[in-house]
């Protein structure tokens, strides 16, 4: 039986230990985690070996074997992850407002760690990695419970991580990584109030909804991607070909990546047969409605369930309308809450979009590949929160905080 209590405990033993670390200290054990896990990287791309024969065997799809694989440069790029958030300010300490009230009160509200941070997450690596460096800065615990699919990789990770702790001075209990792959292991997780100050799940539809409907901790919500871009009938149709190609072919099996379209009829005409022919040249099947099949004779019909589907694959599914309206109405309807854009020309259409569709991220005439804590300047992110209490979009460090107030006296007593 695996012992969870025991990790708990050192987990949360570990949080007045971190909130005290000053900011040098946190910053030069990140460049040595940095350090350290590039020059481990043949005996973790070893151990990500493994994972990758396994999951292959399994049936794993190509989009998601990529991202499970690990290369040089792969680690390499997470290595730079970690020290830009070295290179971040500490929000630890930081003082939000001060206030002196008339009965001689001085009241502030300051910035500290939330303590111990779970996150489930599946089969990506490079999420131990982030989850880590994230959580240690904003001076928290992790404890962190991969998939099956990625468990030899993250061993070798975290066994990496914790030796640079070692070196630095550091507890080891800031990163606990559950070896255990039982979905048993996952409930108990979810129940552990007292030790889990919150929750963050970083995966699949089941997963994510798994954890909102069972946790008695806390919960972040990041959410999966149905991402939606819109051609406006002012949009300049290279463009779109340009941005839909990127946010849909770049990297498949992320939460990102475009997996709807939807396009204004009086551009329609002109925009599928484009759009649909280079999309087709990479063997992406557009699954559309008969508007969108008329057009062009690669679009295939489309089902009320496409227009909801994170595909995280060569498929994309294609809606006509008639008005920015209808295309908002339709994006609000299907959409996840993560990432949409607009492909225009028009000032008031982009503004009328930004305003009215209802996600965290909301772009004009950019890819939808950009929802990203990297992207966004904050070095790495946790994850992308597509809720709307405490945090939202790509969250970085201080969505890795609360807040508490300081409160100054000089004997005051309430009447």
């Amino acid at each position: 039986m695996y012992d969870l209590d025991s990790l708990l405990l050192k987990a949360k033993n570990a949080k007045p230990v971190l909130a005290r670390m000053g900011t040098d200290e946190k910053n030069s054990t990140l460049l040595n985690v940095a350090e350290k896990l590039v020059r481990s990287k043949d005996e973790i791309i070893k151990a990500n070996k493994i994972d990758l024969a396994n999951a292959e065997e399994a049936g794993m799809s190509k989009a998601l074997l990529d991202r499970l694989k690990l290369t040089d440069e792969r680690i390499a790029g997470i290595a730079d992850g970690v020290r830009e958030v070295a290179a971040l300010p500490d929000p630890i300490g930081e003082v939000l407002s001060m206030w002196k009230r008339p009965n001689g009160l001085t009241i502030g509200q300051k910035r500290v760690p939330m303590g111990v941070i779970g996150i489930i997450y599946e089969s990506r690596p490079n999420v131990t990695v982030d989850s880590f460096a994230l959580t240690f800065k904003a001076g928290n615990a992790c404890i962190l419970r991969g998939g099956s699919d990625c468990i030899n990789s993250n061993i070798a990770i975290v066994k990496v991580i914790k030796e640079a702790l070692s070196e630095s001075g550091v507890t080891l209990d800031a990163i606990s990584l559950v070896e255990d792959t039982d979905r048993e292991i996952v409930n108990q997780l979810m129940k552990a109030n007292g030790f889990v100050d919150v929750l963050i799940p970083r995966g699949g539809a089941g997963l994510i909804q798994n954890v909102i409907n069972n946790a008695t901790v806390p919960v972040i919500e990041t959410g999966t991607g149905n991402c939606h871009i819109y051609v406006d009938k002012t949009a300049d149709i290279n463009m779109a070909v340009r941005i839909i190609r990127n946010a849909k072919l770049q990297r498949l099996g992320v939460c990102n990546a475009c997996e709807s379209l939807v396009i204004h009829k009086d551009i329609a005409e002109d925009a599928i047969p484009i759009i649909a022919s280079d999309l087709a040249s990479d063997e992406v099947e557009i699954r559309g409605d008969e508007q969108a099949q008329a057009l062009s004779q690669v679009v295939v019909p489309a089902t009320e369930e496409d227009y909801g589907t994170e595909y995280l694959a060569k498929i994309i599914s294609a809606k006509v309308v008639n008005d920015i309206d209808e295309a908002i109405a339709h994006i609000n309807k299907y959409s996840t809450g993560h990432s949409e854009a607009i492909i225009t020309n028009d000032y008031n259409s982009a503004q009328k979009f930004l305003e009215e569709v209802d996600s965290a991220a909301v772009y004009v005439n950019a890819s939808t590949r950009f929802t990203d804590g990297f992207m966004f300047g904050f070095g790495a992110e946790i994850g992308i929160s597509t809720q709307k209490l405490h945090a939202r979009g790509p969250m970085g460090l201080k969505a890795l905080t609360t807040t508490k107030y300081i409160i100054y006296g000089n004997g005051q007593v309430r009447d």
